[in-house]
């Protein structure tokens, strides 16, 4: 996983709220397991039917409750592969906003003003570091977790999380510990 500092650039908008997960990779895209080559299936029956056009920027700001539906880092994989490093919504399903943060993808929470005015500025600067959204219309602030901001601004995702314990692991197996399964009381 790539870190992130600053992501700036032009802004695409997706004027659209409630859009789920089977609305931004369907489902009979899912058939592979690596993380490339899902842009092009990226919101498939909208841009198909001519329902919506987007520039592949890095910067993507949409309606509210971005994400529900079932849990698929499809999703994240196929906006990241699109081109976008970032996603700015009022709100976004809990699941997606997980999947985001350990796939690489900024998911950035701005109130629907704000959303709007970063839309129609065109271009903006998201700085991780001092959690800000600058555009022509003005600076605004969002939160994120301070584990979430350490992982995304060093690119640290779950196999590296596991690989900084490598020496306890090590032990660990060493100390045969690795040799007792789990203990299960449902048998």
């Amino acid at each position: 996983m790539d870190p992130i500092d600053v992501i700036e650039g032009q802004v695409a908008v997706l004027e659209r709220s409630d859009v789920d997960t089977d609305q931004i990779i369907p489902k009979q895209f899912l058939k592979r397991v690596e993380r490339t080559g899902f842009g092009e299936f990226l919101f498939y029956d909208w841009f198909r039917s001519g329902e919506i056009e987007l520039e592949p920027h890095p910067i993507l700001v949409t309606g509210r409750n971005f994400g529900s539906g079932s849990s698929r880092e499809h999703a994240v994989w196929a906006l990241k592969d699109y081109g976008f490093d970032c996603v700015i919504a009022p709100s976004f399903s809990d699941i997606f906003y997980s999947n985001c943060t350990k796939n690489g993808l900024l998911p950035v929470i701005l109130d629907e003003e704000h959303c709007r005015a970063v839309a129609g500025s065109g271009e903006a600067r998201i700085d991780l570091d001092d959690q800000t959204v600058k555009c022509a219309a003005g600076v605004f602030e969002f939160e994120i977790d301070e584990q979430i901001k350490h992982r995304l601004g060093n690119g640290i995702d779950d196999v590296a999380m596991t690989m900084e314990r490598v020496g306890a692991i090590d032990e660990f197996e060493a100390a045969g510990g690795a040799d007792h399964g789990p203990v299960t009381t449902s048998l």
